[in-house]
């Protein structure tokens, strides 16, 4: 299957055509053959795999890189309005494509499963990709972070399916129109968008509302957040509801996840018969994940038992308890989480897998709003480590908040007995890590921002 081009993407331009979410529409708008260009601040990996891709990427920002007869500018709401080439756009009268308006229509025609929820939707939605690849379904999918595998985060696929992360943050997930959607979880976050909890809800209910006629919804039945929106969402006569979790009454039910190392073996309850596979990532939030792909995939009519063994394919994502490295007896591990709750699980996932050792953790808080607003919960997180070292703030695209620093997360993380060190200088981060491991530990690198540069570092200090 070749879905069209919408005339306003045949010659589009993207600014920050290097953001995980940017990149993966630019990609599949390239591979569709459509003629792509973009900037983004720096260079990176992901500006070369677009250029394979024929796509222009330029460095920096400026008028003069927007193309005349570019049919539109595709922007996501971290653009701010004096980018001088949304600027020129204006001048030029070229029209603004939201990022969320692109991708849904890359989905247009096809049997769409967008991926929502606090946490999660990443490593969820590649799972998805990674099966119905591996069941030779070939998907489109555009995801939030890089396969192991394919070492992609977008592909444009023959087959009639699209798996979507699908982005609350800044209510852009409301976008799309899904015959599956998939509700992680539901909780307070992006706090620069969102006021209270019933503005979340609202958010999500909107979201649910947009699944076609027919269409199915696959939930958490364990989260609170998420039984909420159930409850609330449960009268959309054009809805079927399929519950997922540890819960006697969830309609996929887990019955038990059995750590194996940095793997798990999960058993669930499908339709009255049991049904055991292996997830290559430890912990029980990543088993929870792959079993909300497991029912969207079966909600498409894709035998169970097929769809369970190709989930235990998937390698993994980037920066998702990504193993770096070994050396001097070390394993260095990356994790992207960043609110109190991804931190947690990967935390208790990470405390499985290092039986008998200890636990070393390199926390960078990400947003100045996040942490305003959770930094407790975060520093009360890491009382999970052995020890910890705490890094300033990653800003992001954000400026900074008077009297909001990593002090606040180092005060919580101390109340709650936590052994933890601020250090304000990156580099210094290698050296003490070093000086710190002993054979045996593990050491974690975590957080959303540029924390996941140190692994590569820490390794080296420790084989030197």
């Amino acid at each position: 299957m070749a879905p069209g081009i919408p005339a306003a993407l045949e010659r589009p331009h993207f600014i920050g055509i290097g953001g995980a979410g940017m990149s993966g529409i630019a990609k599949i708008l390239a591979q569709r053959g459509a003629k792509v260009a973009g900037s983004d601040a720096r260079e990176s990996a992901t500006a070369e795999a677009l250029r394979a891709l024929g796509v222009t990427v330029h460095i920096g920002h400026a008028a003069g890189h927007l193309a005349d007869d570019s049919t539109s500018v595709v922007v996501s709401s971290a653009i701010r309005a004096d980018n001088p080439e949304l600027v020129r756009a204006a001048e030029l009268g070229i029209p603004v494509v939201h990022r969320s308006d692109a991708l849904a229509s890359l989905m247009e025609g096809l049997r769409a499963i967008a991926v929502a929820g606090t946490h999660g939707k990443t490593t969820t939605t590649s799972m998805l990709a990674v099966a119905l690849s591996e069941l030779a379904l070939d998907p489109s999918y555009a995801i939030g972070g890089d396969l192991e595998g394919p070492g992609t985060n977008a592909t444009h696929g023959e087959g009639d399916i699209f798996v979507a992360e699908a982005d609350e943050s800044d209510r852009s997930f409301q976008k799309y129109d899904p015959q599956v959607a998939i509700v992680l979880n539901v909780e307070l976050d992006h706090h620069a968008n969102y006021a209270s909890m019933d503005e979340i809800y609202e958010s999500f209910e909107t979201f649910v509302g947009k699944v076609v006629p027919g269409g199915t919804l696959v939930i958490a039945a364990d989260q609170p957040g998420a039984v909420e929106l159930t409850r609330k969402v449960r009268e959309l006569s054009s809805l079927t509801v399929v519950t997922y979790g540890e819960s006697e009454g969830a309609d996929v039910r887990v019955h038990k996840v059995t750590p194996r190392g940095l793997t798990s073996e999960v058993t669930v309850v499908l339709n009255g018969k049991y049904l055991t596979f292996t997830v290559s990532v430890p912990g029980r939030h990543y088993a929870h994940n792959a079993v909300a792909a497991l029912a969207a995939g079966v909600a498409l009519g894709i035998p169970a038992h097929n769809l369970a063994s190709a989930i235990g394919k998937y390698t993994g994502v980037k920066r998702r308890l990504q193993l770096k490295g070994e050396a001097a007896g070390v394993q260095v591990i990356d994790s992207y989480a960043h609110h109190p709750t991804e931190m947690t699980a990967d935390l208790e996932a990470m405390r499985g897998a290092a039986t008998g050792s200890r636990l070393l953790v390199v926390f960078q808080p990400h947003l100045f709003s996040r942490t305003q607003e959770l930094g407790t919960e975060m520093g009360q997180a890491l009382a999970l480590a052995d020890a910890s070292l705490v890094l300033d703030i990653y800003p992001a695209r954000e400026d900074p908040v008077p009297g909001v620093t990593s002090a606040l997360i180092i005060d919580a993380a101390k109340a709650a007995g936590a052994d933890v060190t601020a250090v304000h200088d990156k580099a210094e981060v290698p050296a003490a890590v070093a000086g710190m491991a002993k054979p045996g530990d593990l050491v974690l690198t975590m957080g959303a921002g540029d924390v996941t540069d140190l692994g590569p570092q820490i390794l080296d200090h420790l084989s030197s």
